[in-house]
């Protein structure tokens, strides 16, 4: 694409969206996690554990789109953090997955309640509708975005 197909409004969605990721790195230090025994990064593997059950780190590598040995390192944290455990995988008993554990649902449960409860008070000044709008909205965009990364392109 041509620097003059570009529509105006792109570059300021851009900009916004360095912004936020940058905010989003600042606000992970607001929902205190240091008590829970491991990195932001290794809990957030908490999430997908919870909604799909035990999964190999391959596996977690791939929803996270995140390198084996990251994954492996942060896994490492949850196990000894007692937040999940290693189990052999019944298709292949060579194999292992990980579970998530009692400790690690109630990890999940609070990591929520504070990014809820900090959502909420982000949003407390907005109409009421707005934050629903925006979630819609949002919701969008992170769906063409998948569909564009899933999209084979030919390079530029």
């Amino acid at each position: 694409m041509r620097e003059s197909d570009i529509p105006d409004d792109i570059p300021r969605l851009a900009d916004e969206l360095v912004r936020f990721a940058r905010l989003m790195t600042r606000a992970r230090s607001m929902l205190n996690v240091g008590d829970l025994g491991a990195e932001f990064s290794a809990l957030l593997l908490l999430f997908p554990l919870r909604h799909r059950g035990p999964l190999r780190a391959t596996d977690l590598a791939e929803i996270k789109q995140a390198d084996p040995s990251t994954i492996s390192r942060q896994v490492a944290q949850l196990v000894k953090a007692g937040l999940a455990r290693r189990e052999a995988d019944p298709e292949d008993g060579r194999a292992t997955r990980l579970a998530i554990t009692e400790a690690g649902l109630v990890a999940v449960e609070r990591l929520e309640q504070r990014r809820h409860a900090w959502l909420s008070e982000t949003l407390n000044d907005w109409p009421p509708g707005r934050a629903a709008e925006f979630a819609g909205l949002f919701a969008e965009f992170n769906s063409s975005v998948e569909a564009h990364l899933a999209t084979p392109r030919e390079n530029s």
